[in-house]
This record gives C-alpha cells, structure tokens and sequence, in this order.
C-alpha cells in the first residue's frame, strides 16, 4: 500500500512521554486504566481464583477479530493470513525481535530507577512480578502462589512465593529476597515516596518462613494485590541490588527471575537481552531483543514500515492513524488508561495562587488543542477516568476556550502580584519533553490560547531530565502523562498529601488536599468496586476544584507488530489463566515468535 501523512499544520504530533517516576505512580505497571476497574478481592490464591474484575468502557472501533485472547477496551486488528506458516504446529524458536522505545530511562534497577513506559517495557522482560493482571483486569498470583491478608482488617497480608525459582545469578526466589528488594524500594529516594508513606516505620515486613513474608499496613488496603503487579512487585536478585548499591553502574545490568538476560546496554542506543533457556515459565522462543530509543514517534514509524525494527510503541494519534492504515501491521489498540494533562506546580508562584491556575485552564484552546493533536483518534478527557467507567463524574468538565475570563483573572492577580508579571500578563515557564517537531508543535497550540493572559516561555528537557525536574518542583508547568492505573487506588501517590516532599515529591503538583485523601483512604479499604465509586468520584470533584491539572486527551497506545511477530497476546500466568496483552504501551515477550 501507499502510505501518506497528513500536513504539519494538521497532523496530531503527540509523541509525549510517559513521565512515570514508578510503574504505580503513572500506570500501575506497569500498570495503565482508571476506566472502570473494580480492582482485587480481598484474596488472591493460586489457581487463578479470580480477584475482581475491570468493566473497561467499550470503543466505537470494530472488535478484535483473531484468535488471542485480548482485554476488553483493546483493540487487535487482524492480519493478512501467512499461508506458509502452521500456527498448529507450535512456535518457531530463534531470531531478534528490535523494539522501538519512545525513550529510553535513566536506568533498569526496580527499586531505584524512575522507569516510565519504555523502561517498564525493558524490565519486565528481565523481572517477573510478584501477581499480574488477567484479561478482564483482575489480580492473579504469578512469582506469588497467593496472596492472603492474615486478618479482616485488611491491613496485614501474607505472600507465599512459588517453590523452586531461580534468579539469573543462580540464588533462589525466597521470602528473605522479597524482603531485600522490599527493604531496597524503602531507602530508595524516589521509589521509597511510593512505599514508605503507607507502611509503619517499624515493623512494615516480617518475614515468616523461607516462602512467606507479611506486610503492615498503616491503613486498610482491601486493593494491595493489585500493587504487586507494578514496579513495586518486580523482584531482583539480592546479590545483585546489594552490588548494584556499592556500583550504581551495575543499574544498567539487570539480573532477575524472567525470560530474559541482559546481555548489553548502550545508553539512547540499544539494550540487548538474551533468551534465558532456564525460565521458570517455560519456553522462550526469541533469541533476543533489542530495544531502540527513537523519541521522534515519526521516525519510530518510519523504521517499522522500512522493516527495520519488527515492533514499536507509540501514543501519538498520526502515527495511530497511519500504523492502522497499514495492511500488514498487526496493532493492539489500548485506550484504557492514561490521560494527558498540563500539570501544575502549586508549591510556588504563580500557581500557588487559585487565580493563575484558573486563568491558565480557562486560557488553554482545548479545542483546537483536541482537534490538531487527538485529530479524533484520542479521545477528549475532563477527568481521570472516561465516559461509561464506574468511578466517572459526569458533572465534572475540563474548563478552557475562554480567554477573555483568563485575562481578566490574570489581570486581578498582576493587580496583586506586579513582580509575577509582565504587560499585564502573568509570566510562566512551560517544560515539555523532546520528541522532535512534535512537542513543538504542542506548545505553539498551547501558546496560541495562552498568551492571552500569559507570557510563556518554553523549556524543551530531555525525558529523563524532564522526570527528574518535575520530582523535584523545578517548573512551575509542565506537560505530563499520568493515572491510567486499573485500580486507581495505585494513584495514590500522586495525589496524597503525605507524598509531598521538600525535595522530592512524588505528588507532582505538590497540591495538599486532606477531604481528597481521606476518601482515597476510605476507597482502597472497600473490597467492592460499587462500595469505592462514590469516593472516586468525589476525588474527581476535587481535583477539578483545585485547577491544578488541566486535562487534554486520553491516551491512546497502539502497540504495533509486524506480521511475522506471533503470539504477543498468548501470555499466561503459571496456573493457566490468560494475561492482559498490554498495560499503558508496556507488552512482553514470554510467549511471542518470528514466524521467518
């Protein structure tokens, strides 16, 4: 086929970046969609009792039509039939798979590095999870044989890991190891923010046998399975996290229980992982893979449709577009979690004061914003959940398109603050992340409704950069990709008072709402989804009130594969039971083969 592109001025070149700080904090890891899920049970034991379920809210595009088992709310679109390959007669083993990243990450350790979707990608092919989440979104042991609280209060809970697992270093999966990388997330400056506000100071694991371990709670957390399926449940070998502490270069070396091996890394070039022929899981049939750092979402298309990479990840609409125009693009669609917002620094001028939020919102060109960038492909958000979830607020919408309110908000506060502003306009930095032409065309949209109120002034960073200023409240604001967890209680740390640092903070608008927390608390101890909705709602109320997130779009993530990649979405955990194909751009490699 002939592929065309659409014209500058008018193709969506939303190539941003999934600024997670840990897997929980952006999309529960690994975790991806607030759309209407119910989340765990209070148990998760082996066997695949089921632990919940997740109502994901229903698209308009048709229905998958190939044989994988595939989540509701994502999409796989058939491909040309290969005459010449017998899918009965079983996977082909050999051959590398290259991936195409929108980024790459400042490192591979789970319990240090700030791993966003490309880095979670990487991770999860060298670590397992301790549970994973199933195709209709609910919690089932995997590294786990269960997971059970000890008592009805839901504040303490009992892991018991499979017998007879070996990490890649040749020492064995025991409770002492969960301990270790548990111990290692505590005392770590930035995943720690993720872990620590929520467990006592003393006493917050104990280690009951070599196959047991409990965890203490602060509160009641009828929802903490679902945790241990995202960054924070990715366990490491010990010898290594102890080594890796002494030699933080050894962060680019990873050793854990999963398919693969580390075999090298180059920073922004290629990480390239080996088969690990003594997976607990069974068989893996790749050779290797190779990921590639390609910020520029074009140029990460272009290497797929040339055949120079077999597969890639990629959230910008255009691109979407094109990759479905495709013939022979195999694409898994995911449109349930994630949503982009510009996200606000509360901790300083000017957004410190409710009137330049409110100014900035109501000056944003939603839109023409929605129209140039989603181009009807991402869906408009006001919310962190979508139309048709359980936890939406119909009553809460995004405010913008109103510049002549935005000026006269700005004036009201230039009348208070002369120092903030400059021609009667309030001054402001913007940062956004590199993607090339792309994240410059996001801002000149944004500038075209701003400066009626505001002069801007733009701060292109590096991805890495970008996460490491926003942590740190070194911007005032700031383009972002956030929430898309299946249980949103897994946001928490975005959104809580108590993970606001003076430092680093993993609540990036450093925004203290107690009401707002209060309710979070009160959601994650109901073991019903009906029980949690009323709350979530609620939250969403407040954050809207608060103006310190202007919402854009829900992120769309197509996951696109060449038609010899087999087998993407016939991952299974250990008791049989057929896994989600992809969380918020992240997919493994367990199960898939090249077909030539």
């Amino acid at each position: 086929m002939t592929r065309t592109r659409l014209p500058l001025a008018t193709m969506a070149v939303a190539a941003f970046a999934c600024l997670a700080v840990v897997a929980a904090a952006c999309s529960g890891g690994s975790a991806s969609s607030d759309s209407a899920s119910e989340g765990p049970r209070a148990t998760v034991s082996g066997g695949g009792e089921p632990a919940g379920s997740d109502d994901v809210a229903a698209t308009d595009a048709p229905a998958a039509t190939v044989a994988p088992v595939v989540s509701e709310g994502q999409i796989v679109e058939d491909v040309a039939e290969d005459e010449d390959i017998d899918e009965e007669a079983g996977p082909i083993p050999g051959g590398t798979l290259r991936f195409a990243l929108e980024a790459d990450v400042d490192g591979l350790n789970p319990t240090t590095s700030s791993l966003s979707a490309p880095g979670r990608m990487m991770a999860l092919a060298v670590f397992d999870t301790l549970t994973a989440l199933d195709v209709d979104g609910n919690v089932v042991p995997y590294l786990a044989e269960s997971v059970e609280p000890v008592d009805g209060d839901l504040t303490r809970w009992r892991v018991v890991v499979r017998e007879g697992i070996t990490f890649h270093d040749g020492a064995p999966l025991t409770a002492q190891a969960v301990q270790a990388n548990f111990d290692a997330q505590l005392a770590s400056p930035i995943v720690g923010l993720a872990q620590r506000p929520f467990y006592p100071a003393e006493g917050p694991s104990t280690v009951v046998d070599e196959r047991t371990i409990e965890f203490s709670m602060l509160e009641p957390n009828a929802v903490f399975p679902a945790w241990l399926s995202t960054q924070l449940g990715m366990v490491a070998s010990p010898d290594w996290l102890a080594a890796a502490a002494a030699d933080p270069t050894l962060n680019q070396e990873p050793v854990g229980t999963g398919p693969f091996v580390f075999e090298s890394r180059s920073l922004d070039s290629v990480t390239r992982l080996v088969r690990h022929g003594g997976w607990w899981g069974g068989d893996v049939h790749l050779d290797a893979l190779e990921f590639r750092p390609i910020p520029d979402a074009s140029t990460r298309a272009d290497l797929f449709f040339s055949g120079n990479v077999e597969g890639l990840h990629t959230t910008d609409p255009a691109t979407v577009g094109d990759l479905r125009d495709e013939d022979s693009a195999q694409n898994i669609v995911d449109e349930t979690g994630q949503e982009q917002f510009v996200q606000l620094n509360t901790s300083s001028p000017p957004f410190d004061d409710v009137r330049a939020r409110r100014a900035l919102a109501l000056a944003t060109p939603l839109r023409d914003y929605r129209d140039l960038i989603g181009l009807g492909i991402a869906r408009d958000a006001d919310q962190m959940f979508v139309p048709g979830s359980d936890f939406y607020n119909p009553d809460v919408v995004q405010q913008g398109d109103d510049p002549a309110a935005a000026a006269a908000l700005s004036a009201q506060y230039c009348a208070d603050v002369p120092d903030g502003c400059s021609d009667g306009r309030i001054d402001v930095e913007f940062q956004f992340p590199a993607a090339g032409v792309v994240g410059a065309r996001q801002a000149d949209i944004l500038d075209q409704g701003w400066s009626a109120a505001f002069n801007v002034n733009f701060d292109e960073l590096a991805q890495d950069q970008h996460i490491v200023q926003t942590v740190l409240g070194q911007y005032q604001a700031t383009l972002w990709r956030g929430f898309g967890s299946l249980e949103p209680a897994t946001n928490r740390q975005t959104l809580m008072c108590r993970t606001i640092g003076e430092g680093i903070s993993l609540n990036g608008t450093r925004f203290c709402s107690e009401e707002r927390d209060d309710l979070i608390l009160d959601a994650q101890a109901q073991p019903d989804k009906a029980d949690r909705a009323a709350n979530w709602q609620a939250v969403v109320q407040d954050m809207n009130d608060a103006s310190t997130r202007i919402f854009l779009v829900h992120t769309i993530w197509d996951n696109a594969f060449s038609e010899s990649v087999r087998g993407v979405c016939e991952r299974t955990s250990p008791d049989g039971v057929p896994l989600r194909c992809v969380v918020n751009g992240v997919n493994w490699f367990d199960s898939v083969w090249l077909s030539d």
